[in-house]
């Protein structure tokens, strides 16, 4: 790593932030993360920096004196399919204008899957966007795609989990997804910051549990199952009743609602398989955590938290 110069870091309080935090703090290097709201996470060499992407001063601050920046927040669910263009393009452009002026050229952006097909969701596009502001700021930049991202504190995936105990995991018609771990993505972002630069600079990558050609959603649906303890029924859904269902959820949980039209778009989608020519080199990183075992542990931290 970079000397004792921190790493700047948006999205330290959200699921992925968190899980890269605790890697830092293993490490043993120090971050400025920013946050709306003061966190009580353990890293000892981390620095707060109150603030949201709007906040020119705040992000001047995030950025003043680090070796780089890992940019991972942003909004990934929202009844308002409007407010993802104003949280992820305009939100990204706001960090790489502060990184700019404060000369840090090392610059890791957390994507999305789903900006390889942006027609299908709001989400997609403002991601798709943001990849292209990023790759023509001319810093020296990294772009990761995750998939499916699971492990301890996910409230997203959770549901699936949490069905399964009911014996029951809801899917949308057939297809196949790549998943990966959360310790081992946060893993994965702080690797790539010095990594070697001919191997990773101006790429984009996508990501994975190591699984070749992903996983069924029948399949993942059956593990989750076992992870519970469950043998779960797993029925494809048609897309119109996954659109009844996003109504229900909007009118039952509001702004709460986990399942919303604009997820409803691109889970229909069959194809969300990390594409092996996106692959990240051996050298550079390579995945830890496979899915049975990750599932199993994970259920049982949601156990432990008394979710399930």
């Amino acid at each position: 790593m970079s000397g004792e110069r921190p790493l700047a870091l948006t999205g330290g309080t959200g699921f992925v932030g968190q899980a890269v935090l605790d890697e830092m703090a293993r490490r043993n290097i120090p971050a400025q993360a920013l946050a709306r709201r003061a966190s009580d996470h353990g890293h000892p060499r981390v620095e707060w920096v109150m603030g949201d992407l709007a906040n020119a001063r705040a992000l001047d601050h995030l950025c003043a004196g680090a070796s780089a920046v890992i940019h991972i927040a942003g909004l990934t669910n929202t009844p308002d399919p409007g407010e993802f263009h104003t949280a992820n393009v305009t939100g990204t452009a706001n960090v790489i204008a502060a990184a700019k002026r404060d000369g840090v050229k090392r610059f890791v952006f957390v994507s999305s899957l789903s900006a390889r097909e942006p027609a299908l969701s709001a989400y997609g596009a403002s991601k798709a966007e943001a990849e292209k502001l990023v790759e023509q700021s001319g810093l020296d930049w990294t772009i990761v795609r995750p998939p499916a991202v699971y492990g301890p504190r996910d409230t997203d995936m959770f549901e699936l989990f949490r069905t399964a105990k009911l014996g029951v995991v809801p899917l949308p018609p057939g297809g196949a997804t790549s998943i990966i771990h959360v310790d081992d993505l946060a893993g994965l972002l702080v690797d790539l910051v010095d990594a070697q630069p001919a191997l990773v600079r101006k790429k984009v990558f996508e990501p994975d549990d190591g699984r070749e050609g992903g996983w069924s959603h029948k399949e993942m649906a059956k593990a989750i199952g076992e992870a519970v303890g469950e043998r779960v029924f797993a029925p494809h859904l048609p897309r119109i009743v996954l659109r009844s269902a996003a109504t229900i959820d909007r009118l039952v949980r509001g702004a709460n609602a986990k399942l919303t039209q604009d997820r409803v778009g691109y889970m229909c989608h069959p194809n969300w398989v990390a594409r092996s020519d996106r692959k990240v080199p051996d050298t550079i990183w390579q995945p830890h955590i496979d899915g049975e075992s990750g599932f199993a542990a994970t259920a049982q931290w949601y156990r432990k938290q008394g979710w399930l």
